[in-house]
C-alpha cells in the first residue's frame, strides 16, 4: 500500500491482496493517523479489507465518490477541507450531520451515499475523559468554530444547552449564522461571536473555563500564535483538536500557565469508534483504537 493515493490511482490500492475498501478523504491528508486508527479494527475483526490515505483536491469529492463506489469501497472519512462539501455529495444526510453543519462519515451502500458527522459526539466523549467536564455545564469558547470540525463542536455545545457559548473565528460572517441557529437550538444560552483581533477576547478567555481550539493553527511551525500566552488562566481546560504535533504552541502556552490540556488524539478515537460503527454495525472498535494509539 502506498502512503497517500490519487484518484488516477486509487484502482491500485483495491488490487492489492487486502483490497482497499475503506479511506481517509483530505488535502493534504499524508498526515492523518486515521490508517493507524483503523486498520488495526478492521484486522482484529477479520475484515479482509484495507485503509488507506486519498488525497482529493477541493472540487473532485463528487468524481472521488463516484469512483470508490465503482472500486467496491465501503466509505470513507471525510477531513479538512471537504466536510461541507461532502454534504452537498451525499443522497442521504443523517439529521444529527445536517444539524451539526458538516459530513465526516460516509457510508456507500445499494441505495446511495449516507452522510453522517462523529465529530460533535466524537468531542464530548473526547473532553468528558480528558477532564471530568461535561460541556452542558461550562462555558466552552470554541475558535476556528466557522470551520467544519468547529461548527461541528459548537452544534453539539450547543444541544447541551449551555448557560454560556462563546464561538470564536477570523471573521464573523460564518459564525454569525452559526450563532443564530445555536439560538434557535438553545434560546436560554447566551452565546456571543469575537473576532480574534477583537480587544474583548481575551476577557472571554480569562472568563471560559473550557478553551478548544479547532483550526489549523499550529500544524505549522510557522503558524502564528492561536492566542496570547496571558489569555490563560490556571482555572482553563485547553483542548486543541490537533493531534500531530502531540503538543501545539497553543496547548504548550496552556499548559505554562498551569492548565490542564488535552490534545485531538482522543477525539480522533472517539470519532473514529463511531465511525466504525456506521459501517460495521455489530463491532465496538472503541478498545482496539485505543490500544493502536497507545502503541502508535
Amino acid at each position: 500500500m502506498k502512503p497517500v493515493y490519487i484518484l488516477s490511482d486509487l484502482h491500485e490500492a483495491t488490487a492489492e491482496p487486502k483490497p482497499a475498501r475503506l479511506a481517509v478523504l483530505g488535502y493534504p491528508v499524508a498526515h492523518s493517523a486515521s490508517p493507524q486508527l483503523h486498520q488495526p479494527a478492521l484486522d482484529a475483526f477479520s475484515i479482509d479489507a484495507s485503509y488507506v490515505r486519498l488525497e482529493v483536491t477541493p472540487g473532485e469529492l463528487q468524481q472521488a465518490f463516484k469512483l470508490m463506489r465503482e472500486l467496491g469501497f465501503l466509505g470513507c472519512n471525510v477531513t479538512v477541507p471537504h466536510k461541507f462539501e461532502a454534504m452537498a455529495c451525499c443522497t442521504n444526510v443523517s439529521p444529527q450531520a445536517q444539524l451539526l453543519g458538516a459530513v465526516n462519515t460516509v457510508v456507500f451502500s445499494d441505495t446511495g451515499t449516507f452522510g453522517y458527522n462523529t465529530d460533535g459526539p466524537g468531542f464530548i466523549a473526547a473532553i468528558e475523559e480528558a477532564f471530568t467536564i461535561k460541556a452542558s455545564q461550562v462555558h466552552t469558547l470554541i475558535i476556528g468554530a466557522g470551520g467544519g470540525a468547529g461548527q461541528a463542536i459548537a452544534t453539539q455545545c450547543g444541544l447541551g444547552k449551555p448557560a454560556r457559548l462563546t464561538l470564536v473565528n477570523r471573521s464573523l460572517d460564518k459564525i454569525d449564522a452559526l450563532a443564530a441557529r445555536l439560538r434557535n437550538l438553545s434560546p436560554n444560552t447566551k452565546i456571543r461571536t469575537l473576532t480574534l483581533s477583537d480587544p474583548e477576547l481575551k476577557r472571554f478567555c480569562q472568563q471560559a473555563d473550557l478553551i478548544v481550539q479547532t483550526s489549523s493553527l499550529g500544524l505549522k511551525n510557522d503558524d502564528p500564535e492561536v492566542i496570547p500566552d496571558d489569555y490563560f488562566l490556571p482555572h482553563h481546560c485547553a483542548y486543541d483538536t490537533i493531534y500531530k504535533p502531540a503538543e501545539t504552541p497553543f496547548l504548550a502556552s496552556a499548559r505554562k500557565a498551569g492548565c490542564k490540556t488535552d490534545n485531538g488524539l482522543s477525539l480522533l478515537i472517539h470519532q473514529g469508534a463511531l465511525a466504525f460503527q456506521h459501517w460495521f454495525p455489530e463491532n465496538d472498535a472503541l478498545p482496539i483504537m485505543r490500544e493502536a494509539m497507545k502503541n502508535r
